[in-house]
């Protein structure tokens, strides 16, 4: 209240100097300019709290409209408690004044402002094959390009607005035999984004279809594909299923993590003493580390994190992925290709004919695999594996329903660890 106190009576004495000033000038106005630009500037500050209540994931999407309302009367007095707030967790050696705390949550919320207001131009999406071939590339037959230009537009738009708000997955399903709805998985929650109707939308399907060489023509018999997005020098990948449903065609893309192959152990969350424990396990010659956690819980992510751990110019590190999610260097990576009679089983089998140091699993599926790489762990070779489950106990049944014996498993298994990600 002190601060607001010293603030009104500044803009007061400010708005009387340009009073004088202009009575000097025999001009009057009939209002104050600077009380004018201050009502502006609390218009501003509304509508820019009223945008993180929008996509704040802590508020109840019951409670938005509420806490949206609310906040258009007492946005800047958020801005206050807020600079109050950051006082008082800082030591008291460094605590500012609460003007100045004030002074700097007012600049951060006008440089959001003007960030919402008029974003940086941005280089445009292309989105390519597996290829390098683009999507107009593709299109550019004819008079296709003319007529679906509209389409690509708006499919680039699509994949573009679900890497600016961090999703994970792209849902594009129909809603009703007229329209389709598009949804994103954002922190874990799908949220729907957009309705197209369903010629539209169709055309978008089969535009992502012929991007990830998948058969345009069939559209009950499920596909799997891939694409990648580049904008500038930063490449994001993208993994496609379809499948027939009930009014139409349903398409599931998942956003493969730009960054997955760039994090350290002590980058991705872990407490200190279970980044001690791991580490002391990966310094073992031999051993299996299996992670286990359910599906887009960011086992492979921790996979490599480890990876980047391991010196790879002295070790002779091969993975097997399906697919794989990220480029590392001085590492063999192979993809499985079912289509190519290329398994995790035979892949397996062909590394161990390599002399590796560290075996990556990207995923423990069948007995095969299961076995191969158990018995990998007890000749001298440090294993890296995931399995889908939801805890270290059901991971243990899972090996064992899967029919690997249980003297391999406890002399195989080196660590086990379950993990979630937290919003």
């Amino acid at each position: 209240m002190i601060g607001m106190a010293f603030c009104l009576g500044d803009m007061n004495g400010g708005s009387s100097l340009v009073a004088t000033s202009l009575a000097g000038m025999g001009l009057s106005l009939p209002f104050s300019p600077v009380r004018l630009l201050g009502l502006i500037l609390w218009v501003y500050l509304c509508l820019y709290f009223v945008h993180e209540v929008e996509f704040s994931s802590l508020i109840p999407k019951r409670w938005k409209t509420g806490a949206k309302i609310v906040t258009l009367g007492v946005g800047p007095f958020l801005l206050l408690g807020v600079a109050l707030y950051q006082r008082l967790q800082r030591p008291r050696d460094d605590r500012p004044s609460l003007l100045q705390a004030a002074r700097d949550g007012l600049l951060a919320a006008v440089s959001g402002i003007r960030h919402h207001v008029k974003p940086p131009p941005e280089s445009p999406l292309q989105l390519m094959d597996s290829a390098g071939r683009t999507i107009d590339q593709i299109y550019s037959h004819g008079d296709a390009k003319h007529q679906d230009s509209h389409i690509l537009d708006l499919t680039g738009q699509i994949i573009a607005n679900a890497l600016e708000r961090r999703a994970s997955d792209i849902l594009i399903d129909p809603k009703d035999e007229a329209a389709y709805t598009v949804r994103l998985r954002i922190d874990g929650t799908l949220r729907a984004v957009q309705d197209l109707n369903a010629g539209t939308c169709k055309a978008v399907i089969n535009s992502i279809k012929a991007v990830s060489n998948m058969d345009i023509s069939e559209k009950r018999r499920p596909q799997d594909g891939a694409f990648v997005a580049k904008r500038g020098d930063v490449t994001a990948s993208f993994r496609v299923a379809s499948a027939g449903v009930v009014n139409g065609e349903k398409l599931a893309i998942r956003v493969l993590s730009q960054r997955a192959g760039t994090y350290r152990l002590d980058e991705i969350g872990l407490a200190p003493k279970q980044l001690t424990v791991i580490q002391e396990v990966m310094e073992r010659p031999s051993g299996m580390i299996l992670v286990c956690g359910p599906t887009g819980s960011g086992k492979t992510t921790t996979l490599y994190a480890m990876l980047n751990q391991i010196d790879r110019l002295t070790r002779n590190v091969i993975t097997v992925e399906d697919p794989i999610e990220a480029v590392l260097p001085h590492t063999s990576q192979i993809e499985i290709n079912p289509k190519a009679d290329i398994t995790f089983g035979k892949a397996l089998r062909s590394i161990l004919r390599q002399d590796p140091d560290v075996i990556c699993v990207g995923e423990i599926r069948d007995e095969e695999t299961a076995e191969i790489a158990l018995r990998a762990a007890q000749t001298g070779h440090l294993v890296l594996a995931t399995v889908h489950c939801d805890s270290n106990a059901a991971a243990v049944v899972r090996l064992l329903d899967l029919g690997v014996s249980p003297l391999l498993i406890s002399s195989g298994l080196s660590l086990l660890l379950s993990q979630r990600l937290l919003r």
